[in-house]
């Protein structure tokens, strides 16, 4: 379940809309502006807060809504074939992550916690490998998934910014600073879960470690099939410009019919198009590919410092210390979930307590649905009095009608 819709369905469904929708948004540069700012903040935000996550799961989570912050700014900057790119390349990818720690946590009994895992890559080599796979594909490097989507990205944002798209140049170059960031962080904190689930030593219990194994085929099965995926998925959106060449982005020319006629209908601005022409040169595109995979190298090399060899935990466990406001703000998520509590939960929570309270209970039940009942039990009680059975009262009242109907008549 969190494979499908972490990875494909409902997490998604907006970078679908907005560029579905995309002729509503090309027609207003503001509201495409707002869209990259959104993405790119998100983008980052999120990353940070899975660089000290320790549930395997948790990390998953927040990388969703830093790739969904890149699929967003995709969109803002006008890169919309290249926002659903990667909508596909993320599915393969991050399913595979999701699957992969489900594979792992049912290794452990149910712990998924990554400070109690380590060295599960000897009980574990088809997991193993296809969670590396989709690491090196969310991360970006060169011919995995995520390099060709995610790079398509970046190098628009870059291209945003130098063609000063809109007039706000300046806004979208810091956007793609923001997103070369976010590259960072996403390849440190993704080969963090890397090292610390299955690499070193096991640092569980000896009774969880006599029971460590590899999953059975119908879990491994479908691990293989997104492994394989985010290696080669990549390539149906192949970068073909960069080879002098056209016509090899397939997801592109899919995406036609939807794209390019409405880039042409706003006057063919290639600023507003995104990809049908380019406002750097091809030597630079080459140079933004560099930074790319050398921020996300950068990345994996940082998290193996930290994360391996003797000194192993050492080097975290000291920047915590000396940094401790920052690390509760990142390992409390910003309290984002804290103020969504005390200033949405609690007090819709209490508004209700008071509906139920006032209008459920004191006024529908008691006073329409008891109300109704008592007043007919009422009615059937004075009613009731009438009925003695004694013959006597019965004809005293009708000579009591029938006087009272003669002097009414009289």
């Amino acid at each position: 379940v969190s494979a499908l819709i972490h990875a494909a369905t409902m997490v998604t469904a907006g970078v679908y809309m907005v560029v579905r929708t995309n002729v509503f948004y090309r027609l207003s540069p503001t509201a495409m502006l707002v869209v990259a700012i959104v993405g790119g903040v998100t983008a980052i935000f999120a990353a940070t807060i899975g660089l000290v996550q320790n549930d395997i799961k948790k990390v998953l989570a927040y990388s969703t809504v830093s790739q969904l912050g890149y699929m967003f700014l995709g969109a803002g900057v006008g890169a919309f074939v290249a926002a659903i790119f990667h909508v596909v390349t993320h599915a393969f990818f991050k399913a595979c992550l999701f699957l992969g720690s489900g594979s792992v946590i049912h290794a452990c009994g149910g712990e998924q916690d990554m400070r109690t895992m380590g060295g599960l890559r000897k009980h574990m080599p088809l997991t193993y490998w296809t969670f590396l796979a989709a690491t090196l594909a969310i991360s970006g490097i060169p011919i995995f998934a995520g390099f060709f989507s995610k790079d398509e990205i970046l190098a628009k944002a870059y291209e945003a910014g130098a063609a000063n798209l809109n007039g706000f140049g300046a806004t979208y170059q810091l956007l793609w600073y923001l997103g070369l960031a976010g590259a960072l962080l996403t390849a440190f904190y993704m080969f963090r879960v890397v090292y610390m689930t299955f690499h070193g030593s096991f640092r569980g219990s000896e009774e969880a470690e006599r029971h460590l194994h590899e999953s059975p085929p119908s879990m491994t099965g479908p691990l293989v099939i997104l492994g394989i995926l985010s290696i080669v998925g990549g390539f149906m959106g192949f970068p073909g410009q960069l080879f002098g060449k056209s016509g090899l982005n397939l997801i592109e020319r899919f995406l036609e019919p939807v794209i390019l006629p409405i880039a042409a209908a706003t006057h063919g601005s290639a600023a507003q198009s995104g990809h049908t022409e380019h406002a750097v040169s091809l030597e630079t595109e080459w140079v933004l590919v560099a930074v790319s995979v050398g921020v996300a190298v950068l990345g994996i090399l940082i998290a193996r410092r930290f994360y391996l060899g003797p000194q192993a935990f050492e080097l975290p466990r000291r920047l915590a210390e000396r940094l401790p406001m920052i690390y509760k703000l990142l390992l409390g998520k910003y309290w984002v979930d804290e103020m969504y509590h005390a200033l949405i939960v609690a007090p819709v929570h209490r508004i209700a307590m008071i509906c139920w309270k006032v209008i459920d209970e004191l006024i529908i039940d008691t006073l329409f649905v008891n109300g109704a009942a008592f007043s007919v039990e009422l009615t059937g009680d004075l009613v009731r009095f009438t009925t003695t059975g004694n013959v006597r009262n019965y004809a005293l009242a009708v000579a009591l009608a029938v006087f009272a109907l003669a002097a009414f008549l009289w």
